[in-house]
């Protein structure tokens, strides 16, 4: 009788909870979003900054910038506006001729690349600080400065010597993309161009790689991938894998997305998508030949040769011209959520996070640069998630992937 006694008591409780709730208005909900923002650790694993930005002779990284006047969407004003915490720099290279010339050229371009951010990181100690293990995000993050993970953007930077690896490690990269549009040494592209598959997924020498990461504790990044290839890395790896800047098959069919069936085995494994913001991948866009015939003319231009910060530069900004003049049709910010909502029910929240290739070809209207970032955690509140969920999108699910990357390190070590 007691229990009967207390239940209608309890039922109101909960009752006065789910319209409290209700009544939330949209002024409230901002703020409690807002205030949640300014809590969490934050982290967006792909922005391609040193390749747009940090070459471009007079760029001021430390100066608020305008998209529209410079086209540039990440400076270090606009991440405190947009609450961004930490940030992954890719150092990213052109798929080139597979010579030894060309293995050189992608070498000595990513060391400059390199170069450019732990200068970034050295000439404002005030704003950023280069993190070299997962713990550091939140440490350098809690000084009120941006933490900057390096990450290099196609495994054509290392050619056929895997001991750049361990020299690329020693100057700071924690997450290795093994690919990006071509195939190369280490496996097949999801974008491998007129000669398809080579490798059947990873090459002998990318399973080699698989091996000389997990010692050393670098991600494994599988974005750019062909399926294939994936899976072999989720195979092969002991470590869990991110796909730094990926989006849904499911959404939008396009062979560079991830299908629910490889989202569903990268879960399994611990592994993370984090979703991007390129409009190509996040809606149907009619055939653009021209445009890819641009983009080829570009990459023929600059590929295979070391390049002058002013060329990179000039690389970066005629890419983003191309796009600017040819492109019609663009995504909305609403397009990047189906994306978003999508991995988290495919995958689950404990394996989705945020690499939106700003400065790379993504931003979407509505969210054209990083400082508009608050509106994701607005979104996610909105659909109903919880605090702890966020959380985990933010930055908690990219940190415990670092960790595990630095376990399996450390074992190997023994």
């Amino acid at each position: 009788m007691r229990a009967v006694r207390f239940l209608p008591i309890t039922l109101l409780v909960l009752c006065g909870a789910v319209f409290a709730a209700a009544a939330e208005t949209e002024s409230e909900l901002a703020a409690r979003a807002a205030a949640l923002h300014a809590r969490l650790f934050t982290i967006d694993t792909h922005l391609d900054t040193p390749t747009l930005s940090l070459r471009r002779p007079g760029w001021d990284i430390s100066q608020r910038h305008e998209t529209a006047a410079d086209i540039s969407q990440v400076d270090f004003p606009r991440m405190r506006e947009g609450g961004l915490k930490a940030a992954v720099f890719a150092a990213y290279v052109d798929q080139g001729p597979r010579t030894p010339a060309g293995h050189a050229a992608a070498r000595d371009n990513v060391l400059r690349t390199i170069a450019r951010v732990r200068e970034t990181a050295a000439r404002f100690p005030q704003e950023c600080e280069l993190a070299l293990t997962a713990a550091d995000g939140p440490r350098i993050a809690a000084t009120g400065r941006r933490a900057l993970y390096l990450s290099i953007e196609n495994g054509y930077a290392l050619g056929r010597d895997l001991s750049l690896l361990k020299t690329y490690h020693d100057l700071g990269l924690r997450i290795l993309g093994f690919v990006h549009n071509g195939n190369n040494e280490l496996g097949d592209s999801s974008q491998p161009g007129t000669g398809g598959p080579e490798w059947g997924g990873l090459s002998p020498l990318g399973a080699e790689a698989v091996r000389e990461c997990n010692r050393l504790g670098i991600v494994i990044d599988g974005s750019h991938a062909a399926d294939t290839t994936v899976s072999q890395l989720l195979a092969q790896s002991q470590a869990p894998i991110l796909l730094t800047h990926s989006a849904c098959k499911a959404v939008r069919d396009h062979r560079r997305n991830v299908s629910d069936e490889l989202l569903r085995a990268l879960a399994a494994r611990g592994g993370v998508i984090q979703v991007n913001m390129v409009s190509l991948f996040l809606i149907e866009t009619p055939p653009n030949p021209d445009l890819e015939r641009a983009t080829a003319r570009i990459s023929a231009r600059y590929a295979g040769r070391e390049l002058t910060d002013a060329e990179q530069a000039e690389a970066s900004l005629a890419r983003y011209r191309a796009r600017a003049e040819r492109i019609k049709v663009r995504a909305t910010f609403d397009d990047f959520l189906k994306h978003l909502f999508h991995a988290i029910e495919v995958a689950g929240v404990d394996h989705v996070g945020i690499g939106a290739d700003l400065d790379g070809g993504g931003g979407v209207t509505g969210l054209e640069d990083v400082s508009h970032y608050p509106k994701i955690t607005l979104a996610l509140l909105k659909r109903g998630h919880s605090e702890a969920d966020i959380e985990k999108i933010w930055g908690g699910n990219t940190l415990r992937v670092l960790r595990a990357a630095e376990e399996v390190a450390r074992k190997s070590r023994g």
